[in-house]
């Protein structure tokens, strides 16, 4: 498992390395170069140079990237536009909200679509199958804002449940230890803090979960309905074994893997996703804050974003590995 951990660990670098290469370039083939993007299109060209003297634009181009590194590898994303403030220093104050929200969102989506997928399989063709996959149809054909719009005015607005907005009442003074509010309270003791927070999570983690949701369940689904065809699962039942044995050890255990690698590509996906939930409920996350960054050409921190979702999507398929070599241990030769 050691040897797993650091072979895949020592695979992640040339992709990080890559990634660097075109972030990089990308900046230097925005219209008028990255000075322009900072000081806007109405810069003078006395301006424009003395930002790239300050910057060391004018250095060669290994010299620049050298640097591009240096400052990668000391998490130093330059300085928002927006606010003034380091982007690094933006990014650890709101990702806690985006990645709470995440975790519940995929919370839901796990433990409601793997079981529904695999009830479903095991009763095709009934009721609850038939509603499984036309539910899974609608899950994944409505637009998240819209799901998220509908929950806002039907369980906040009209009917009063859900708070609509923020992370927090507005008045709760609550103890921040990590910046996930709902640990915080458990941490602290301060439950009637967690268990608002917790309140606020719910209308868009419901809207977050619904395409993870819908795709797991069909995947588990579809998974589930071919291992059961396969002869070894027959071949388990003729010997008498116990139901819960053949559907724990020959069925879930073999149809768990491509269900596994859904769930690494989605949560990575909920980070980037979250941008349009997150406006609608104004949760205060990375989402948000991304947004006004798109909208302000705040590119210093678009491209901390970028390497953001990168890192995530890099640490998730490293949790997605070493999960197939728990789920299948033949995995671990490989």
């Amino acid at each position: 498992m050691l040897r797993l951990v650091v072979r895949r660990l020592l695979q992640l670098i040339p992709t990080l390395l890559g990634l660097s290469v075109l972030l990089f370039v990308w900046v230097r083939l925005l219209p008028g170069g990255p000075a322009a993007a900072i000081l806007g299109e109405r810069a003078t060209a006395a301006d424009k140079a003395q930002i790239e003297k300050a910057l060391g634009l004018d250095q060669p181009l290994w010299v620049q990237y050298w640097r591009f590194l240096e400052r990668l590898g000391q998490l130093d994303l330059g300085t928002s536009t927006q606010t003034g403030q380091p982007v690094w220093d933006e990014f650890t104050r709101a990702f806690p909200a985006t990645v709470e929200l995440g975790i519940t969102a995929m919370v839901i989506a796990v433990a409601v679509g793997i079981p529904l997928g695999y009830f479903a399989a095991r009763r095709r063709g009934g009721w609850l199958d038939v509603t499984a996959v036309s539910g899974s149809l609608v899950g994944i054909c409505i637009p998240v804002f819209f799901l998220a719009y509908i929950l806002k005015a039907v369980f906040a607005v009209e009917l009063g449940w859900f708070p609509s907005y923020g992370r927090q009442t507005t008045g709760i003074d609550a103890t921040e230890v990590t910046g996930f509010y709902v640990l915080d309270g458990l941490l602290t003791g301060e439950f009637d803090a967690s268990w608002d927070a917790l309140r606020h999570l719910v209308l868009p983690a419901l809207a977050l979960a619904s395409i993870p949701l819908a795709i797991i369940t069909r995947m588990t689904r579809a998974s589930v309905l071919e291992v059961l065809g396969e002869d070894y699962v027959r071949t388990a039942e003729s010997k008498g074994l116990k139901q819960s044995v053949v559907r724990g050890r020959h069925v879930m255990r073999n149809a768990l893997l491509p269900v596994v690698t859904a769930i690494g590509l989605l949560t990575g996906g909920l980070l980037s996703g979250a941008v349009l939930t997150e406006s609608v409920f104004a949760f205060g996350g990375i989402g948000s804050f991304i947004k006004t960054g798109i909208d302000q050409r705040d590119y210093p921190v678009l491209v901390g974003f970028i390497m953001f979702i990168a890192l995530a999507y890099v640490i998730i398929n490293l949790l997605v590995d070493l999960a197939y070599s728990l789920i299948d241990p033949r995995v671990r030769v490989h």
